[in-house]
């Protein structure tokens, strides 16, 4: 029995070990069968995404070429050669009856303007015949306040001005000669800008760094150095004095962090070895900039980051400086490398200042702007720099105006420049009472009573209109938008002064604007205006103004017009208007 059991359970096990291996071929077969159905999947799939991808890069290539065949094919619509005066050609289209010229070339043949702008996600070009605006007077000129649309000047920063100087506090021109001078127009442009900002942007925030009585700061004083603050009778104030070896490099110095409020305003009294700077940095790049100023006889230096300002002797008096620090920098940076982008004020911060040498300070503030020390400054200077004689402030370049005109030796005057002068100094003399501006302004007039060929700024336009010379060439030039100038300089004193040097003022400005409305439609090109006369004193062709000094004369006929009623003015302002917007004057 227990034999048999043991035969019949052997037979099991072989019947259990070939169903074994029978279940592990299915399983291997059913594997690779799985195996095979994915990868013929997966190839399938490959073959067709691909032939699919191919279709359709085929379908696009073929609507591309119907598109560009369809355009080719349709009738008018096709590349035509534009013959330019019998002379030349450029590639135009015709699409139809019409005939399409690349706009880069209108630009140049009819110097108009253009540009595709984005609104709103749509694309649109937009055309302009002209680059300037006209600014309207918002009111009845007023000789006391903003004068024309000044605000909106930034003498300072133009690229003929070299810098502000550091002795005087006014801009150096290198319009006329590289080396730099001071320009007597340029600088009377300098101070009513910063007269009329003064009257139209909003209080300045000004931060008082050093006072040497309310505001006292700790300094850091190096060993051998001396900070004391001590009473000075010429100011009446508490000052602080300090002093250095001469061997010290670490100066006296304050930290602090100023953003926007980089118009730096202090008081000094300096030794001649003296000096401070003032360290700016860039908030984003943290680049360091060192503004030194100094008793050394410069105009202006650089030195990779350290730009150098000469301030001038102190000769142990006190004086009064305003610097703006930006523009300091900017004008430094360029000095060294004309391709330096310009800098953001905002993107600034005053992080130092250190003294160094001897001497006393005091009233340190920096502020966003000081207008009106600024102004002072340009006022000053015109009061030190004018020929007590002559009454007039000459210019110190050669200039010649035009081809078959006497060259313009050092030393001419302008009427321009004597107008702009006497507007500084009547808005001086009305804001702060100081008759040295109005006695200054007074003497302005006198190169007005001469003619230009004796050293004065007057001329007669065939013997009988009488007309104040921007420039006083031989033969005249007649100039149209430096004689207004000259003649709101005039009005302006007329309005400032009283008694007898009012009543000249007023003869002269009603002189030039009686001449001015006889002679105005002579600037008139129907399409435009001139920008002188020289057309006539030459009998060459018209020397036509650029849109902006048309945009000019538009401005100062409107402003012309509230205070003289006659309708010359404004006809004449009307019809300029209309020449910027393409129209022009009817033909025959």
């Amino acid at each position: 029995m227990y034999c048999r059991i043991t035969q019949l359970g052997e037979s099991k096990d072989k019947s259990y070990v070939m169903l074994y291996m029978m279940m592990r071929v299915n399983l291997k077969t059913l594997l690779l069968v799985l195996v095979a159905a994915v990868c013929s999947s997966l190839f399938t799939l490959w073959y067709y995404c691909g032939l699919k991808t191919s279709e359709w890069k085929t379908t696009l290539q073929y609507k591309s070429n119907l598109v560009d065949r369809a355009s080719n094919e349709l009738p008018g619509n096709e590349e035509i050669d534009c013959y330019i005066n019998g002379g030349y050609s450029i590639g135009c289209r015709k699409e139809g009856d019409e005939v399409y010229l690349p706009f880069s070339f209108i630009h140049k043949y009819f110097e108009v303007y253009g540009k595709l702008a984005t609104y709103d996600g749509l694309q649109r070009f937009e055309w302009s015949h002209s680059y300037s605006k006209v600014i309207s007077p918002k009111g009845k000129y007023d000789p006391r306040g903003v004068f024309m649309y000044f605000e909106n000047y930034n003498v300072e920063v133009r690229e003929r001005v070299k810098c502000v100087s550091g002795s005087d506090g006014v801009p150096i021109s290198t319009q006329w000669e590289s080396q730099g001078y001071y320009y007597p127009t340029q600088i009377a442009q300098f101070g009513l800008s910063h007269y009329s900002k003064n009257l139209t942007e909003p209080e300045p925030h000004k931060k008082t760094i050093e006072d040497s009585d309310k505001t006292k700061q700790v300094w850091t004083v190096p060993q051998g150095s001396v900070v004391l603050r001590q009473y000075d009778k010429r100011v009446n104030s508490y000052v602080m004095k300090y002093a250095t070896p001469e061997t010290s490099s670490s100066g006296i110095s304050l930290k602090f962090d100023h953003i926007l409020d980089l118009v730096l305003k202090l008081d000094l009294c300096i030794k001649d070895n003296g000096s401070f700077t003032v360290v700016l940095q860039s908030r984003e790049k943290k680049d360091t900039y060192y503004l030194h100023y100094t008793t050394r006889n410069l105009v202006m230096q650089t030195h990779d980051n350290h730009i150098y300002y000469g301030i001038g002797l102190s000769n142990n008096r006190w004086r009064h400086l305003t610097r703006d620090l930006v523009v300091d920098l900017q004008k430094g940076l360029n000095l060294s490398d004309k391709t330096k982008k310009k800098l953001s004020r905002s993107k600034l911060k005053a992080i130092k200042m250190i003294l160094y040498g001897s001497g006393m300070i005091d009233n340190v503030t920096l502020s966003t702007s000081e207008h009106m020390e600024q102004f002072y400054d340009a006022a000053r200077w015109l009061v030190a720099n004018q020929n007590i004689t002559s009454g007039g402030w000459p210019n110190p370049v050669r200039r010649k105006v035009a081809t078959g005109m006497a060259t313009l030796e050092p030393g001419w005057y302008s009427s321009m420049g004597q107008g702009h002068a006497i507007s500084v100094l009547s808005r001086a003399y009305y804001h702060s009472g100081d008759e040295r501006y109005l006695q200054a302004a007074i003497r302005g007039l006198r190169p007005f009573r001469l003619l230009s060929s004796k050293g004065g700024v007057a001329a007669t336009f065939l013997g009988k209109y009488v007309w104040y010379e921007e420039y006083p060439t031989t033969p005249s030039s007649f100039v149209l938008n430096g004689f207004i100038f000259s003649l709101l300089g005039l009005y302006d004193l007329k309005s400032i002064a009283s008694g007898r040097d009012a009543d000249e003022a007023a003869s002269l400005f009603d002189q030039g604007i009686t001449s001015l409305k006889s002679m105005l439609t002579l600037y008139d090109m129907g399409s435009g205006t001139t920008y002188d006369l020289r057309h006539f004193t030459l009998k060459i062709a018209p020397n036509l103004a650029r849109w902006d000094y048309h945009a000019t004369h538009v401005n100062q006929l409107l402003l012309l017009s509230t205070i003289d009623n006659d309708p010359i003015f404004t006809t004449t302002a009307e019809r300029w208007i209309g020449y910027m917007n393409g129209k022009k004057a009817a033909h025959n």
